[in-house]
């Protein structure tokens, strides 16, 4: 009993160190005794459970070993750029101790068991990555939105020959030129073409007052061939061949819209005699004339964006660098906003107006057109045109008296003739008006040209804006034609070889012949 006892105990301590073999030692005899089914089962499920854990011990030593490979890394930082000795640490020290000091009234904000030197760079840390993950949805929405493109149309202007050789385009509307009362010329501003004319002008209010509108593009703009030395005498010169070549007799109006304006001053200038009055709304004068105030020069440029004060300041001084901004904002071939592409501050009055869809489908129609040509060089002229000598200056054209100089034979002429003495400057009518909230041409521009023509009559516009009263508001249009031509008379109309009567000058003759 005793050895069958010893037998017994060795046999479970043999199988304690080798494991459950299935073979059973009985005996002399050895027999092997099958497993059940659900020990296999489980053998298999403990085989598959360890490859997971073999993936997750495998990554979870290469997680410790990047643990240990920045806890390294920050022992050597510490040990070599870190110490008291460091030049990084010896300039860094006192302005971050300075911040950390400013910054110390945060800790406040922690809970009272954490330690700021941990809690800070992981409020940092999850920072970043939300900024990362905005930046990549900003990114992500910019390239689903769809930015609308610069389409060239057809070309579809009336061009007329210069006497130079080129052509210019032009557009009309209104009444015939047979039937017109007054003939207004338009020459248009900056990023703009001969659709602009007057924006949002109705026909009917055309006709009401027989007034027949010819807008043209500058030399280089929409269809317009280019102009090799510009400059405004030469402008002046086209809008007087323009003039002749659409059939005007006579004088005619001209209308100076923004920077548009610059070409109806060197109209008042060089072409006198053709112009039977000026209307200016918001007109642009140069902003370096010398003939300015400083009070008035300092009103203008601060209404301005820095950018717009650098545009300026590079059309006066260095040109060619214009192409770049240029090529970048309404030269790439994309449609922007107004204010954007032309680096203006607006006020809530214009904000709210250019932001409707009637004036950005009329405004980006007519962008498409002034950048047919998709050359830099007419708007790099025109931008140097506003802001260099002009030629003149707007004192030029005030009213003066001009009497013979005193000299010997002038005396002799006094003796045997009574002097005369002529009247110089622009002798019509000047209207202009301006928006008193107007942050495009400030109202600083217009108390210039008021204090040097003081013939000039300013109607003075509170709470509107630069695009506000001038653009898409009939009743403002039938307030500045009212003012300009008087009531409304209708058109002309032709009897009998070329003699012109109105339609109250026919219904006064049947009256007559009634009675």
């Amino acid at each position: 009993m005793e050895v069958t006892a010893e037998s017994n105990s060795w046999r479970d301590e043999l199988a304690s160190l080798v494991g459950d073999t299935g073979i059973r030692l009985n005996g002399d005899s050895i027999a092997v005794s099958a497993k059940p089914s659900s020990a296999a089962a489980e053998e298999e499920e403990e085989t598959a459970e360890s490859l997971k854990d073999q993936i997750k011990g495998f990554a979870k030593a290469w997680g410790e070993l990047a643990v240990e490979l920045g806890r390294g890394c920050r022992d050597v930082v510490r040990q070599t750029i870190l110490t008291d000795d460091s030049y990084i640490v010896k300039k860094t020290k006192g302005p971050l101790a300075e911040v950390s000091e400013k910054l110390r009234f945060l800790n406040e904000f922690l809970p009272e068991d954490r330690d700021p030197v941990h809690v800070w760079p992981v409020i940092f840390f999850v920072f970043i990555v939300a900024l990362a993950v905005l930046s990549v949805n900003s990114k992500h929405d910019g390239s689903i939105s769809t930015v609308k493109r610069v389409s060239i149309h057809p070309p579809s202007g009336v061009r007329i020959l210069l006497p130079d050789g080129r052509y210019i385009a032009y557009h009309e509307i209104g009444v015939p030129a047979d039937k017109a009362r007054f003939s207004v010329i338009v020459p248009h501003g900056f990023l703009s073409s001969r659709f602009a004319g007057i924006l949002g002008i109705k026909v009917s209010l055309l006709e009401e007052f027989g007034v027949r509108l010819i807008s043209y593009d500058l030399p280089g703009f929409g269809e317009s061939d280019p102009h090799s030395n510009r400059s405004l005498n030469s402008s002046a010169l086209d809008m007087s061949h323009l003039a002749v070549s659409v059939g005007i007799n006579g004088k005619f109006w001209v209308l100076g819209y923004s920077s548009g304006s610059l070409h109806a001053w060197a109209a008042l200038k060089y072409i006198p005699d053709k112009i039977a009055g000026a209307a200016m709304l918001a007109p642009l004068v140069n902003p370096y004339d010398s003939s300015m105030t400083r009070e008035e020069i300092s009103s203008t440029w601060r209404n301005w964006t820095r950018r717009r004060r650098s545009l300026f300041y590079l059309a006066r001084k260095f040109p060619k660098f214009l192409n770049y901004f240029y090529s970048r904002t309404f030269l790439s071939g994309k449609h922007g906003q107004i204010d954007k592409w032309l680096s203006l501050s607006l006020g809530k009055k214009d904000k709210d107006l250019v932001e409707t869809s009637a004036f950005e489908k009329i405004w980006q129609r007519d962008v498409e057109e002034s950048v047919r040509q998709n050359n830099p060089k007419p708007f790099i002229e025109e931008a140097m045109l506003q802001v260099s000598n002009w030629g003149f200056n707007l004192v030029d054209l005030q009213v003066q008296r001009k009497c013979p100089k005193k000299g010997i034979f002038p005396w002799l002429n006094f003796m045997y003739t009574q002097p005369e003495c002529e009247l110089t400057g622009y002798l019509g009518p000047i209207h202009i008006w301006q928006g008193m909230d107007d942050t495009v041409v400030p109202p600083s521009m217009t108390d210039y040209v008021a204090r040097v023509l003081p013939t000039a009559n300013v109607h003075r516009l509170p709470g509107e804006g630069h695009f506000s009263y001038f653009s898409l508001c009939n009743e403002c249009h039938r307030k500045i034609f009212s003012t300009v031509f008087g009531s409304p008379q209708g058109m002309l109309y032709t009897v009998d070889n070329n003699n012109t009567v109105s339609k109250d000058d026919e219904a006064e003759e049947t009256l007559f012949q009634t009675m």
